[in-house]
C-alpha cells in the first residue's frame, strides 16, 4: 500500500495486526488523509471516521465527534443526572460502538482537552 513511504506502510501493518491505539502525526501534504481513506479501504475492520468539525470531517470522509457520540452543543458536565435522564443514545448507535474495531479522529489536534 505505502510501499514509497515506510511509515505509514508500518503503521499500516500495525493498525492492521494489533488492536492498540496509533497517533499517527505528520506535517500538511504527508498522506495522513490518504492512508486513513486506504486503510478504511484495505484494513478489514469495523471503522469509524470522526473529526472534531464538520469541514475536517467532510475531507475525512467521516463524521463530527459531536455526531458520532450525541455530544450536547453547549457544556455539560459528564456524569451529571440531569443530562443522563434527559439523553439517551440510540440502540444503532450502541451497536456500533459495541462492535467498531477502529476509531478514528482526524485532526486530533484540534480537540480540546477538556
Amino acid at each position: 500500500m505505502n510501499s514509497a513511504n515506510p511509515e505509514l506502510q508500518l503503521a499500516e501493518d500495525f493498525v492492521r495486526q494489533t488492536n492498540c491505539h496509533v497517533f499517527l502525526t505528520g506535517r500538511a501534504g504527508t498522506g495522513k488523509t490518504t492512508f486513513l481513506h486506504d486503510l478504511g479501504r484495505k484494513a478489514g475492520k469495523r471503522m469509524v471516521v470522526t473529526a472534531p468539525t464538520g469541514v475536517a470531517a467532510i475531507n475525512a470522509g467521516g463524521m463530527t465527534l459531536h455526531s458520532f457520540f450525541q455530544l450536547p452543543f453547549g457544556p455539560f458536565i459528564p456524569g451529571d443526572a440531569n443530562y443522563l435522564g434527559r439523553h439517551r443514545y440510540s440502540r444503532e448507535k450502541i451497536n456500533i460502538a459495541k462492535t467498531l474495531d477502529l476509531l478514528v479522529i482526524d485532526e486530533i489536534s484540534m480537540v480540546r482537552a477538556d
